[in-house]
């Protein structure tokens, strides 16, 4: 009897040195260069990065967005649409970064 729960007790361990501290640590890497590379690109698109998330300066938006009627930009203002245009060149970046990642994209 106590062969057969010290024969589980290795195989859960074996299990968890095996599979799952491995995957972490891999996982726990990609997200470190992921990091990276975000910060590396938020430096050359004129933006800052802060705990691995671009925000971008919507200035350049909004004075290529100048020669919209007041009426336009009232909606935009009331949908953020700067702030959601920052999240989706966010989105965007992020997933470039993911599908390069050889294993995982």
């Amino acid at each position: 009897m106590y062969g057969i729960f010290l024969s589980a007790l290795y195989t859960v361990i074996s299990f968890i040195f095996r599979q799952v501290i491995v995957k972490f640590i891999v996982l726990w890497a990609v997200y470190f260069v992921i990091a990276a590379f975000v910060n590396a690109l938020a430096g050359l698109v004129g933006g800052t990065s802060r705990c691995c998330s671009i925000t971008f300066d919507p200035s350049g938006l909004s004075t290529a967005l100048s020669q919209l009627p007041s009426e336009i930009w009232y909606w935009l203002d009331l949908f953020s649409f700067t702030q959601g245009a920052c999240l989706v060149m966010t989105a965007l970046i992020y997933r470039f970064l993911i599908r390069r990642i050889p294993f995982i994209g």
